[in-house]
């Protein structure tokens, strides 16, 4: 057997050598090319779940169980804001009786989450097509953390990308006739700015990075208007089984990464 295969096999070995190479990669980050927000598409509970023979359910709890070890790495690395996508708009359609356990799942996470009072909360997405318990549980921990001197974390749930482009146009309508504007002069004052300033994550800063997990290379309507100039990472990990090491192998990308922002 070579060393690579004993590592391998022996979880105690492998998690110390992971530890070394995370320290020695954390080292060599530069402060000044850190991400300051960071968007993370928390993809392959289920899948995860398939292969360890548990429920989908219990992959879900393993997942939510995996945020605030995550977001202790970003305090870590100096990252100032995450956006965690939990749920779409899409996922929503689901059958019953994996919605709803994932709904409680989400609920007693972002309750977690206030509770610990490390984070400021954010809810994104479309509170009103989620059942008023979860949106309860979501207003309720924005409220709680408001005064939080900590990371702003973003909890996108009843999330969809097009949706929130369709939302901030209708804001911003709706804004423009309660002011009497007319058509004309609405058609001369809109620009990318002002359905900007209508967005779900209006006042924050773009992510500078995207996550995703499970080996899934699409964005799937995630943070499109926000992500036009974002680095993207594509790690094979499935969620519950991302380390710090894969967080930080991903923040070193970037930092090596020329940012053209478009160019």
């Amino acid at each position: 057997m070579g060393l690579r295969d004993l590592v391998y096999r022996t979880p105690g070995l492998r998690n110390l050598v992971y530890g070394v190479y995370g320290r020695r990669v954390e080292a060599h980050l530069d402060p000044a090319r850190v991400p300051r927000h960071v968007g993370v598409m928390l993809d392959g509970n289920r899948r995860w779940a398939r292969a360890a023979g548990i429920s989908t359910a219990d992959g879900h709890r393993r997942g939510a169980d995996k945020i605030q070890e995550f977001l202790g790495w970003c305090e870590e690395t100096g990252v100032e804001v995450v956006t965690l996508w939990l749920l779409s708009t899409d996922n929503l359609s689901r059958p019953a009786d994996e919605l709803v356990p994932l709904l409680g799942i989400i609920e007693d996470a972002v309750q977690e989450l206030a509770d610990a009072r490390r984070w400021r909360v954010h809810p994104v997405g479309a509170l009103d097509l989620l059942p008023d318990t979860t949106s309860a549980v979501l207003k309720t921990a924005e409220q709680a953390t408001g005064a939080v001197d900590g990371i702003l974390v973003n909890v996108a749930v009843g999330y969809g990308g097009r949706h929130e482009i369709a939302d901030a146009v209708r804001s911003l309508l709706q804004e423009h006739a309660g002011r009497g504007t007319s058509l004309d002069e609405l058609a001369e004052t809109v620009d990318t700015d002002a359905i900007a300033a209508h967005l779900y994550t209006r006042g924050q800063p773009d992510p500078d990075l995207v996550i995703r997990t499970s080996g899934e290379q699409r964005l799937s309507g995630f943070l499109l208007w926000q992500s036009a100039h974002s680095e993207f990472y594509f790690c094979e990990a499935y969620w519950p089984a991302f380390r710090k090491v894969d967080f930080l192998r991903a923040v070193r990308d970037y930092a090596a990464r020329h940012r053209r922002f478009g160019g």
